[in-house]
């Protein structure tokens, strides 16, 4: 037999016991945890437990309640599929950020866990999903947990209560609550959720006493609130906020900083959807509950209620009261370039931006104009967007952890693909999502593609070995990658661009006009949103205790 066919038959047969007996078969693995035993599944090392419950459903009189525990299930539960998404508004339109949620219920408190299959005190990793507080779920694709678990962690990822069901503040929800107060229920849910890990995750192999949560977008507002809230203290060790808004905030009984008391949106809601109580929205179905809402023009936020978020985050954080912990955080360049929605009306020419933005800022229209210039609008509005949303929040998380005296770490990711930049959505909102997960081939349906090319391979395992090492020691490191200094240290971060490389003060000026803009807002009770560049509201003068 000649040397090529024996290579050709030597191939076949290697084939053949590839398919008979493939590396990635699953085999059937249980666990005993208290909560119950569960039936997963076990492959390339790694042990997967899905859509565990973690709290009694919130359906019928339970509809916005707070998440109650289950008791102790009995027999092996079948954990081999996720659980059903929570109750959110149907897919409207194309957008490169819809997925496959299957399934919506309101019994949705579920969640799903990987681990490696020898896994002992491994330090664990809880994922909360984005979406505008208002969509989401855990099932898709791109969060799949098995590269993060690879490097040795426990990953988790949870449902959480999403829209009006999730966020609705009432009157009457209030009276009837022991603490007095209303809203926040998917925040609740998360707290009960962690608590679950807490009493749980050592069966699967986790440390209790090494959880960080991380989150994008409204995940890591989420995050945010979770720091700030005293329900969440001690429940985790580390924290990582992608894309984080630090954003003013409704107030339960109070109209502070423009925006209505969250109990009156809550009465205003039940009108619009022709409700005449309290027991007629828990009658009514969740589905068409939810979409009427949307339809209604009801924003879904965290309420502070000073029981479960005592006050606003800029103050929380201010005085130093949120949970000392490692913070990793940052932001897109072009977080702003699939988020057009946010932006105002372009302005007809130079001359017409400029005196838009002499208008809003007043004695710090020199400093903005510096930063955000009229020679091309559509890129200083973008940017303007962007760092008063995402960039000033990240750099003031890091900043204020600095303060405190916790290793803090700040990126700014720059990254961008051929089909990024052939739709101007060079590193969009949640772009690095694929890359830190390990998931650059198993993004949404409509995600530009990423090219399968070692360097995309090379970028995205730097950003899984940082996030992991984080997640394992408060300090993020990657193999054969630079050493990520702490953003207390002249202002450094991590700039992903390509490939990493360290900087220091990731666009010089625009986090410090941010800053005195927002400081300036607070003290004359305007509220600091998405309301900046050319719509921003008159700039209120210097106070004291700004700049």
């Amino acid at each position: 037999m000649g040397v090529m066919q024996a290579l050709v038959k030597w191939a076949i047969a290697a084939a053949a016991a590839a398919l008979a007996l493939p590396a990635t078969a699953q085999q059937p693995v249980e666990i005993d945890a208290p909560a119950g035993a569960a039936r997963g599944t076990q492959a390339d090392g790694l042990k997967l437990f899905k859509g565990l419950p973690y709290a009694q459903p919130p359906v019928g009189e339970r509809r916005w309640q707070a998440p109650a525990d289950l008791p102790r299930w009995s027999g092996v539960r079948d954990a081999t599929q996720f659980g059903a998404s929570c109750i959110q508004p149907a897919r409207r339109g194309e957008s490169i950020y819809a997925d496959d949620v299957g399934t919506t219920s309101e019994d949705c408190l579920t969640l799903n866990v990987w681990a490696p299959e020898n896994a002992r005190n491994a330090p664990v990793f809880v994922w909360i999903y984005g979406g505008a507080l208002t969509t989401g779920g855990t099932r898709f694709p791109m969060y799949d947990g098995a590269a993060l678990a690879k490097q040795g962690l426990v990953v988790v990822s949870i449902n959480y209560r999403v829209g009006a069901l999730g966020y609705l503040a009432h009157p009457e929800l209030s009276a009837e609550s022991a603490d007095g107060v209303s809203g926040n229920y998917g925040l609740l849910d998360q707290v009960a959720a962690l608590r679950w890990i807490n009493r749980n995750i050592a069966a699967f192999g986790g440390d209790p006493k090494q959880v960080t949560i991380a989150g994008e977008s409204a995940g890591a507002l989420s995050v945010m609130y979770l720091m700030a809230s005293p329900s969440a203290r001690g429940l985790f060790h580390r924290a990582i906020a992608q894309s984080a808004y630090m954003l003013s905030t409704p107030e339960l009984r109070a109209e502070r900083f423009g925006a209505p008391p969250a109990e009156a949106v809550g009465a205003w809601l039940q009108g619009q959807l022709k409700a005449g109580s309290l027991a007629d929205l828990r009658a009514m179905d969740a589905q068409a509950l939810t979409e009427a809402a949307v339809t209604a023009g009801y924003i879904p936020w965290g309420t502070i209620d000073g029981k479960i978020l005592p006050a606003q985050l800029v103050d929380i954080f201010d005085r130093g009261e949120q949970a000392p912990v490692p913070v990793l955080a940052g932001f897109n360049e072009g977080e702003i370039r699939s988020l057009r929605i946010l932006l105002p009306p372009k302005p007809a020419d130079a001359a017409a931006y400029e005196a838009a933005i002499r208008k809003g800022y007043g004695d710090l229209a020199d400093a903005a104009l510096r930063l955000y210039p009229s020679a091309n609008i559509e890129e200083s509005m973008l940017a303007t967007t962007r760092d008063a949303m995402y960039g000033w929040t990240s750099e003031r998380l890091a900043a204020k952890q600095s303060a405190m005296g916790q290793p803090s770490f700040l990126y700014y990711f720059d990254h961008g693909t051929p089909a990024t930049e052939a739709a101007n959505l060079h590193a969009f909102h949640a772009m690095e999502l694929p890359y830190m997960f390990g998931t650059i081939r198993q993004t949404a349906p409509d995600w530009p593609a990423i090219p399968d090319t070692a360097a995309e391979t090379a970028l995205s395992q730097a950003m899984v070995e940082y996030w992991a090492s984080f997640a394992k020691s408060g300090r993020p490191q990657a193999k054969g990658q630079p050493a990520w200094k702490p953003y207390g240290e002249d202002q450094a971060y991590m700039h992903f661009a390509g490939a990493p490389r360290t900087a220091a003060d990731p666009l010089p000026g625009h986090f410090e006009l941010h800053e005195e803009v927002v400081c300036r807002r607070r003290a004359a009770g305007i509220g600091w949103t998405w309301n900046v560049g050319v719509i921003a509201p008159d700039m209120p003068p210097q106070a004291p205790g700004c700049r």
